[in-house]
């Protein structure tokens, strides 16, 4: 589910895929049907993507790709004076907070405080295999079902299933819910429950 995403128009699933095939298709069901109200959800995170749809279907894409690559607005801000970092690979300068000992520490290793942590990062993500935590799963289904069910019937009861790890309880109190949303939150729950 990594780098798959979801479009919901209201409470059916419009799309499911790459972000680039998800984009497109809700370009196209927008241009059908301008009143329409679609979200896009990252099935990794199940985070809502907020996008720029006006345009070609080229603008559009030319905006994915900015947002792929670090711009999280989606907007060309190649017209603006370049910042700190290395923006060609994507490097994004933000404040980290550490102990006096530990920014010691990382002044002694080789390659600098930044090569240091990335090595670090790296390392964890290789032992944990990409698998998420119990707590990043049910983040991702909290954020979801907030969104998409939390005026329905049995989301506080749901909610409170989910970070109990009571399956049975939840799927009770989601069972009304409708088809897709249903569906798709019992699919980003499955590592939570199995």
């Amino acid at each position: 589910m990594e780098s798959t995403y979801t479009a919901f128009e209201g409470s059916k699933l419009l799309t499911r895929g790459a972000l680039d095939k998800v984009v497109l298709k809700t370009k196209h069901r927008l241009e059908k049907s301008p009143e329409a109200s679609i979200l896009i959800f990252s099935d990794s995170t199940g985070r809502t993507i907020d996008f720029n749809f006006h345009g070609s279907e080229a603008d559009v894409l030319r905006r994915l790709e900015i947002y792929v690559s670090g711009d999280a607005s989606g907007e060309d801000s190649s017209k603006s004076a370049p910042g700190p970092g290395r923006p060609k690979l994507g490097v994004v300068s933000r404040e980290v907070s550490l102990l006096p000992r530990h920014w010691e520490w990382l002044a002694n290793q080789t390659g600098g405080a930044s090569a240091t942590l990335r090595k670090l990062i790296e390392s964890e993500q290789k032992k944990s295999g990409g698998n998420l935590t119990l707590k990043q799963a049910q983040e991702r289904v909290y954020k979801f079902m907030s969104v998409l069910a939390g005026d329905l019937e049995g989301y506080e009861e749901a909610l409170r299933a989910l970070y109990r790890k009571d399956v049975d309880s939840f799927q009770t109190h989601i069972k009304n819910w409708p088809r897709d949303v249903k569906a798709h939150t019992l699919t980003l729950a499955e590592a939570v429950f199995f």
